[in-house]
Parts: C-alpha cells; sequence; structure tokens
C-alpha cells in the first residue's frame, strides 16, 4: 500500500506532529507499506530527522510568513503542490496531521486517493476523511466530532489509539514500581520549546536540585533555539544532565520518578510508562487536554505558560517533594487511561 503523510514542523509548530506521525509510518513499514512524507521547508523542519529514520520526504517549497498562517490562507496552493507529489503514484492512503488543513483541502486531493485518515485534536473544524484519529483525553470525548466529519467516518477517540513509538512497549516491561521517594526527574518541553520553559523550570528550581540532591535528564530537540544556554546551565547544577535530540526518550522516562514537560503528544508517553508530572501548556490547543486530565488526578497541571513564574514552579515541585503520596494517586489514576 502507497501512503503519504503531510505533515509540517517547525520552531513555531514545534516537532509533536512530525513525531507521532513517524511513530504511525513505522508501524505501516513494518506491515510493507511504502510510506512517504510530504512537509513544507521551514526552519526546525525535522525533514532530516525523517530522512534519517528511513522515509522519503518530498519537499514543499518555503515561505516567508508563519507555516500555521501560510497553509490556512493558502490551502488551495497547498492541495495542488501535494498533488504534483502524488502524480508519479497510485496513492492508497493520505495521512494528514495539520492545523491549518481542513474538509476544502481534504476534498481537492479526494480523487487522488482511496482513504484520508486525519491526525487531529482541535476539533474546531470540519474534515472530509474515512478515518478521524484523536489520541487525547477530554470529558465530551465521544462527541467532540460531531458534525465535523461524514457519518461513515471510522473514529479513533481517547489515549488507547495513541501512537506510541516501540521504545516505549519495551521500557513499560522494566519500569519500577515508585518506592515513594523523588530520586530522579525529567525535564522536556518538546522539540523547539519556543516559549523556553526548559530554562525557566530549571533556573526556578535548581536549588532543589542540589539540595535534594536529584538526578535530572534534561532533553532537548535539535531545533531548540536556546540549547546552548540551557546545556551551559546543566553543566552549572549539580546533578542536571543534558541530551539533545535523543533516541533513547523512553528510557529516560522509565527510569524517572517524576517529569515536568508540556501538554501535548509528549502526555501520553508519560502516562503509559506511568511517570507523574507537573505540566505547562506552551500552546493553546493543549489547554482543554491538560485541564481534563488534571480533574481526573493524573497530573499536576500549573497553567499556561505565560500564567507560571518562578515561585509557583519552585512551591509547588516543592510540594510534591515533599509529598509523595500525591504521585502515588497520580500512578493510580494513570493506570485506567489506556483501558
Amino acid at each position: 500500500m502507497q501512503i503519504f503523510i503531510r505533515v509540517d514542523a517547525s520552531v513555531e509548530i514545534g516537532t509533536g506532529h512530525v513525531m507521532r506521525c513517524l511513530t504511525y509510518a513505522l508501524e505501516q513499514k513494518k506491515k510493507k507499506n511504502e510510506v512517504s512524507f510530504i512537509c513544507r521547508k521551514a526552519q526546525g523542519d525535522c525533514i532530516e530527522f525523517i530522512e534519517q529514520n528511513g522515509f522519503k520526504v518530498y519537499e514543499l517549497p518555503s515561505v516567508e510568513t508563519t507555516l500555521w498562517n501560510y497553509t490556512k490562507n493558502n490551502w488551495y496552493i497547498d492541495a495542488e503542490q501535494t498533488i504534483q507529489v502524488f502524480n508519479k503514484f497510485k496513492v492508497q492512503q493520505v495521512v494528514v496531521d495539520h492545523y491549518s488543513l481542513e474538509e476544502k483541502w481534504e476534498r481537492k486531493i479526494r480523487p487522488i486517493t482511496k482513504e484520508i485518515m486525519v491526525i487531529d485534536d482541535l476539533a474546531n473544524r470540519k474534515h472530509d476523511c474515512d478515518i478521524l484519529l484523536d489520541q487525547n483525553f477530554y470529558l465530551d470525548m465521544d462527541t467532540r466530532y460531531d458534525g465535523l466529519v461524514p457519518e461513515n467516518t471510522k473514529l479513533l477517540l481517547g489515549p488507547k489509539h495513541a501512537l506510541l513509538r516501540e521504545e516505549f512497549k519495551i521500557a513499560y516491561q522494566k519500569i519500577k514500581p515508585f518506592n515513594g521517594k523523588v530520586e530522579r526527574l525529567f525535564i522536556f518541553f518538546g522539540g523547539s520549546d519556543p516559549t523556553n520553559e526548559t530554562e525557566k523550570v530549571l533556573r526556578a528550581i535548581q536549588s532543589l536540585i542540589v539540595n535534594y540532591q536529584l538526578e535530572v535528564d534534561v532533553v532537548v530537540g535539535n531545533s531548540n533555539p536556546n540549547k546552548k544556554k540551557i546545556k551551559e546551565l546543566c553543566e552549572s547544577i549539580h546533578g542536571a544532565m543534558y541530551h539533545c535530540q535523543v533516541n533513547n526518550m523512553a528510557e529516560l522516562m522509565a527510569r524517572a520518578d517524576l517529569a515536568i514537560g508540556a501538554g501535548g503528544a509528549t502526555t501520553w508517553e508519560r502516562v503509559y510508562l506511568l511517570l507523574p508530572s507537573i505540566v505547562i501548556s506552551i500552546a493553546d490547543n493543549q489547554i482543554e487536554i491538560a485541564e481534563a486530565i488534571n480533574h481526573n488526578g493524573v497530573i499536576t497541571y500549573l497553567g499556561h505558560f505565560d500564567k507560571v513564574n518562578n515561585q509557583v514552579l519552585y512551591n509547588q515541585f516543592s510540594n510534591l517533594l515533599q509529598n509523595t503520596a500525591i504521585l502515588k494517586s497520580q500512578i493510580y489514576n494513570m493506570k485506567s487511561i489506556f483501558k
């Protein structure tokens, strides 16, 4: 089966869309399907990373404005450029994971493919698709896409459909029961961390890291514009270890007792590995998800990044270090999420 994935990454958009599409692509490759990507050139586009994972990438021309605005306002051009790639192939499935694309774009490419699969979590626009995947948890999950997709669309909703790489399934077998003491911390705010939460968190809690003699794995992506500063900061904090563009993310998570990070796709990786977390949303689409699972006692949600200062971070982290019964409760609540 010939599959094409239309997805973008950039410093502005982040890398989460590409990472979950890569997981899907690797699953399909195991099934002997041919998978290729269509991505627009941009700073932090992850094209080289996709190629390093063994997939062909067809590049769309770079643009001067932001990818989000360009694609939304020029969907017809985007569809035409995408169709030009398809012309050489007999396409069985198109996967689209893009907040700027919707029903009009999908209808334009409909004659070229047997099946369209949409990966979404906003539920804020109509889609013309055969399959819709939303791996997130919401209080209104069952009715979220009513009126937004055709009646015969197959809906794959909730974390039980989460796109998790094989390394997480392997790591799950190795996780150790929480012993009631936080000894190792995991910090990750996505591949690009556009609001530089990683540095903010480190500066806010560095005295607690030292006083509690914690070991800290700090992970950043290649597209993080502040990675040099973060590396230097890690080198100045005893116990902090800097990692850039790792290929053992699941291993690092599995050996941690507590995480601090953003919402988005990494949420389900942490939950799957029963890793309690402090969450700061760094994009508007992360807020509803974070609020929902905070309501269910799965995470400690501090709020949107612009409302979370150093004092809030210090106080909340200190509280969890001293009151680990909260973390035990989160672990218990996580166990029901993937059912």
